[in-house]
């Protein structure tokens, strides 16, 4: 039986994710505690806001140990979503904040004096990588002041151009994450997610 946890925090944009699975038939719950995500077969980790208060909320909820459980152990399908990318990272530059770590590398911030700061619109991203969630070339929704940059280039999954090619989207093993929101771009946005949603959970 699939279970599909969205972790609700203070700085996140759940309900939209959740909206976006309900378009897609699929159930889905809030997670706002660790035990809320115990038994899911699938996580998402919205994000809208900054790096430092995302840390700060999954903190407060007790909710690094338990993803971390569930995720790295238990190799439960993961995405994260904007935020919910950077924070997978060592270091943001966004409030100085370390992160979760789980992959080598920091955020950095686009710089301001050769595009607008943030990029809000679409964009087009290619797709790098092959992963286990099909994807084809197409524009996604960005609204980003800083990006990832890793220190493996192989768990860079898309890129995308401003002012210079960035990490548009990540995936090593379980682990997906969109710099840009899927759950606002349109078609692409939602079959992306949809071919996530359909892997076999890890629970």
């Amino acid at each position: 039986m699939t279970k599909i946890a969205v972790i609700d925090y203070k700085a996140g944009n759940a309900p939209s994710v959740m909206h976006a699975v309900s378009r897609l038939k699929h159930e889905a719950v809030f997670a706002r505690a660790p035990e809320d995500i115990s038994g899911a077969t699938h996580i998402i980790l919205p994000g809208v806001g900054s790096a430092g208060a995302t840390m700060q909320s999954l903190g407060e909820m007790g909710m690094i140990p338990a993803l971390e459980e569930a995720v790295l152990r238990g190799k439960t399908p993961f995405l994260g979503i904007c935020v919910g990318l950077q924070v997978l990272f060592d270091h943001s530059d966004e409030d100085d904040v370390d992160c979760l770590g789980w992959l080598g590398g920091r955020v950095v911030k686009f710089d301001g004096s050769k595009v607008r700061v943030p990029q809000m619109g679409w964009n087009q991203v290619k797709f790098t990588q092959k992963a286990h969630v099909n994807t084809q070339e197409d524009y996604f929704y960005f609204v980003n002041s800083y990006h990832a940059k890793p220190e493996d280039e192989s768990v860079v999954w898309g890129r995308a151009d401003y002012n210079g090619a960035f990490t548009a989207a990540v995936h090593k093993d379980n682990i997906y994450a969109t710099q840009f929101h899927a759950e606002k771009s349109g078609e692409a946005g939602l079959a992306l997610l949809n071919g996530f949603l359909n892997l076999k959970g890890g629970a």
